[in-house]
């Protein structure tokens, strides 16, 4: 768990839309450690996806424009080429997208598909890169892998699919696995059995995982580390404790405030954050969210680091006291 995988230092994703070029992701410090679950959490538009998708170039264009540096085996995954990074894509770093019908081909079984990414990384015959389908098929808990990998992806069920996503994912047992939304659009009993594979992967194979949610209870479920991202930064930093019960950052507050709890009032009505989330080219000069913040002072006219403000682990971007707070 201590010795780091990948690194990711200064990391920027901007899009030149029209009227002027939109920074999605500024200025990200992150260390995904081998063995962890680590969370990324934030509202739509807070840049979660572009900083996952940016980190092995899936978002890159001729509109994009992605800066900083992603170490990962010895390379830096920003200045890779095009060719470099499929050769990572897949074999040491794989994706599973959040909406596994639009990303899965209908034109293709479900078999055919992660054979084709065991076929891409491997020197393996059709016939043994099906056989590894299947298993792979079994692995990730489907009951009959050999009538699914026969089957469109159509003529599966939304967790089926989910699985069949998480399957291609593992199919060269990648050291990183890059999970965006991986629960979103299914109900709550496949939620939780898609969660308990996750988790039953990564410790079962030592993968490190990059969670990107913005379901505070799959956080608390699964992840080991949490990074609260707002604006295309991140506010707050620590270990799932340490960010769910003893929240710094005035945001990371407002989005447990406004979670439901079971043991609360059930008249109560959920708190809500002030204002809506920076979604477009205008960026305020200090803080991001002071638009939103009830604590504002003239400290944060000022963009504040991400430091350790207690000591230990536990980063936040607030130049407020705790007692202001």
């Amino acid at each position: 768990m201590s010795s780091t995988v990948m690194r990711i230092r200064d990391f920027r994703v901007a899009f030149d839309v029209p009227g002027g070029r939109l920074r999605a992701v500024d200025g990200v410090d992150l260390d995904l450690r081998r063995g962890e679950i680590l969370a990324i959490v934030g509202e739509s538009g807070s840049g979660k996806s572009a900083l996952s998708m940016g980190l092995v170039g899936l978002n890159r264009g001729p509109r994009t424009r992605i800066s900083g540096t992603v170490e990962f085996g010895g390379r830096n995954l920003v200045e890779a080429s095009e060719a470099q990074l499929r050769e990572v894509r897949g074999r040491d770093v794989a994706v599973v997208f959040q909406d596994a019908l639009a990303a899965l081909n209908p034109l293709h079984r479900a078999g055919a598909q992660v054979a084709e990414m065991v076929r891409l990384h491997q020197p393996v015959s059709r016939a043994a890169a099906w056989e590894r389908a299947e298993r792979l098929l079994d692995d990730v808990g489907i009951a009959s892998p050999a009538s699914a990998a026969r089957a469109y992806p159509h003529q599966l069920s939304g967790g089926m699919r989910q699985r069949v996503m998480i399957a291609m994912g593992l199919a060269n047992d990648p050291a990183v696995l890059i999970a965006d939304e991986p629960t979103t659009a299914l109900d709550v009993t496949i939620q939780a059995q898609v969660l308990a594979l996750l988790k039953a992967l990564q410790a079962e194979h030592d993968t490190s995982i990059v969670l990107i949610t913005h379901d505070l209870g799959v956080v608390a479920e699964v992840a080991d580390r949490v990074a609260v991202m707002y604006a295309g930064r991140i506010v707050e930093q620590g270990t799932r404790e340490e960010v769910l019960e003893r929240p710094r950052h005035p945001y990371t507050v407002g989005l447990l405030r406004s979670v439901p709890r079971i043991d609360g009032p059930l008249d109560e009505q959920l708190a809500a954050i002030p204002g809506s989330p920076l979604t477009g080219l205008d960026r305020p000069d200090g803080c991001a969210f002071a638009p939103r913040c009830t604590f504002t002072t003239e400290a944060c006219a000022e963009v504040p680091e991400l430091l350790p403000r207690a000591g230990g682990g536990h980063l936040d971007a607030c130049v407020l006291p705790e007692s202001l707070r």
